[in-house]
């Protein structure tokens, strides 16, 4: 009988289902392996030094208007899903009524918006607002916690990405995210999230979403750095996150965000 050979994710998901989690932080050929950053999209050796950077996002809720252009340049560049339900970043409208919860949809770009939400009144709507969202790339991230077989893990230049060939799509990490930000991907079964393009970002690029912001809702940058420009957005500006209140420290920082944006 010939003798089957299995891949790396089929090793790892067999160890993780009989229990041998410890197995899956060695490789195939024995040397360690979950620690190590995927070579997909990294600068050549010595060409980029991840130790010396601190990456983060910032976003100006008042420079949003809501056009989608960051969604489109996103699922480009990443090869995303073009089903809407898969998505590494998006933009939800929030619509803040005088009385009642205000009312909150994702946009679609290149749809038809549909009809502003019934109005009471003229004085029935106080005032509408975009708000980008994205993986928040925590420094405290859940996801990283609960990987049963370290797939999640953080960069040293503190960027959250997932190693496919790692992840056995156990949707842990999915679960545990309290930003919505994860999708198990429907062909290669394992999960997606934003990696802030961190193959653009190591050889000095923007990430898509950023270059391609007609009005600079969104900025990028070291935070190590005194000059970048999120530095300088943060010094700035009175920041804030989503979420604050669980802890998982988020590097992406909202300028002028509104108390009910969640």
């Amino acid at each position: 009988m010939e003798e089957r050979v299995l891949d790396r994710r089929e090793f790892l998901k067999r160890c993780w289902l009989a229990g041998g989690v410890i197995l899956a932080a060695v490789e195939l050929d024995g040397s360690p392996g979950l620690a190590a950053e995927p070579a997909a999209g990294a600068a050549p050796s010595g060409a980029y030094d991840a130790t010396q950077h601190f990456y983060g996002m910032g976003v100006d809720v008042s420079k949003c208007i809501g056009c989608g252009r960051c969604m489109v340049a996103c699922k480009t560049e990443n090869n995303v899903p073009p089903e809407p339900q898969f998505v590494r970043t998006w933009v939800e409208r929030y619509v803040i009524h005088a009385e009642g919860e205000p009312t909150v949809e994702a946009i679609e770009p290149g749809v038809e918006r549909g009809a502003e939400p019934p109005r009471l009144s003229e004085k029935g709507i106080l005032r509408t607002f975009f708000v980008p969202k994205l993986c928040s790339h925590c420094a405290n991230a859940p996801c990283v916690q609960v990987c049963p077989v370290g797939a999640t893990f953080t960069t040293k230049d503190g960027v959250v990405l997932v190693d496919k060939q790692y992840c056995i799509g156990c949707r842990y990490c999915i679960q545990a995210c309290p930003y919505g930000a994860r999708f198990l991907h429907p062909e290669t079964h394992t999960a997606e999230k934003c990696t802030f393009c961190y193959h653009r970002v190591v050889k000095g690029l923007l990430p898509a979403c950023v270059e391609v912001c007609p009005t600079g809702a969104r900025v990028f940058g070291d935070l190590r750095a005194r000059n970048s420009p999120l530095t300088r957005f943060v010094r700035f500006n009175e920041i804030q996150v989503l979420k604050g209140h669980l802890n998982t420290e988020p590097k992406v920082y909202y300028a002028r965000l509104d108390r009910e944006v969640s």
